[in-house]
């Protein structure tokens, strides 16, 4: 692994500089409007933008797309720096106080390493990481510390649900094994076709928003990224139903034309073609 560029934090400096002069007397008139509260969409972009150039990366994070990533890490650095210099014009902190804050969190966070005093469970596993945290926010005045603190009411459901179970199984609240979880799925999705066969839409919604958050609850249990699954199948969905359109197109035909039955057997080719063009590559 090369060592970390000792030239780095000059080339952050310039970064914070150059957003500075941007906001300044004679800078970028644009730039000078935003606030914190108007730059809230373009974080969200660039962050989403990130997430899908990491889709495109290999598992260890090569491909043909690690400039890409670079750039789109750029981005989304420029929104941290970005609200950081808004904040400093008005006093109340600058992006040294942002750096200094994350770095006493991830040592105050990693004590069996920083060799602070640690709270009992295995160094430096996932239990130990949430009791640190719920003792952090047990000093703060305004806090009622529950265990499931910490979630932002922001994120994505999927992601939302995922946090929220992990939050939960930190305070001892889970099933042991994901054999649980799947009896549970099973129950819910039962239950979802009660409600279904009594056509009352608010219950179908209920209960159909209690399978997503079991079914959030197995790929937990497996470590799976539920946001990152769903994407990776809208992605092979699109793949394949664009190979049924490009094959109907050259017979002159859309799908709004053809039978169900007729594009049901052409979406099962289009499988077929995808998944031995995969085995190909690999």
């Amino acid at each position: 692994m090369p060592p970390l560029r000792r030239d780095a934090a000059e080339q952050f400096l310039a970064l914070c500089d150059t957003m500075t002069r941007l906001r300044g007397p004679g800078g970028c008139p644009w730039d000078h409007q935003q606030t914190v509260k108007t730059l809230r969409p373009y974080l969200l972009e660039e962050a989403h933008e990130v997430l899908e150039v990491l889709d495109a990366l290999d598992d260890d994070g090569g491909g043909d797309r690690t400039n890409e990533h670079q750039e789109e890490l750029g981005d989304l650095l420029l929104q941290i720096v970005f609200q950081s210099e808004i904040q400093r014009e008005h006093g109340r902190f600058d992006i040294g106080d942002v750096c200094a804050a994350i770095t006493d969190k991830l040592i105050r966070r990693h004590p069996h390493i920083f060799g602070l005093d640690a709270p009992e469970g295995t160094p430096g596993s996932k239990e130990g990481w949430e009791a640190i945290k719920r003792k952090e926010r047990a000093t703060k005045a305004d806090t009622k510390a529950s265990a499931l603190d910490g979630v932002p009411k922001h994120l994505p459901a999927l992601l939302r649900a995922y946090r929220t179970g992990e939050k939960a199984r930190g305070a001892g609240f889970d099933w042991p094994s994901h054999h649980g979880v799947v009896e549970k799925i099973k129950e819910e999705l039962a239950e979802l076709e009660e409600a279904i066969a009594a056509g009352d839409k608010e219950h179908i919604g209920h209960e159909l928003g209690d399978l997503l958050y079991a079914l959030v609850n197995l790929s937990r249990h497996f470590e799976i990224d539920p946001e990152g699954a769903v994407r990776s199948t809208i992605a092979r969905f699109e793949e394949r139903f664009r190979l049924v359109e490009d094959g109907l197109a050259a017979e002159g035909k859309t799908p709004e034309q053809e039978h169900l039955d007729e594009l049901e057997r052409r979406w099962q080719q289009a499988k077929r073609v995808i998944d031995a063009r995969q085995r190909a590559r690999s």
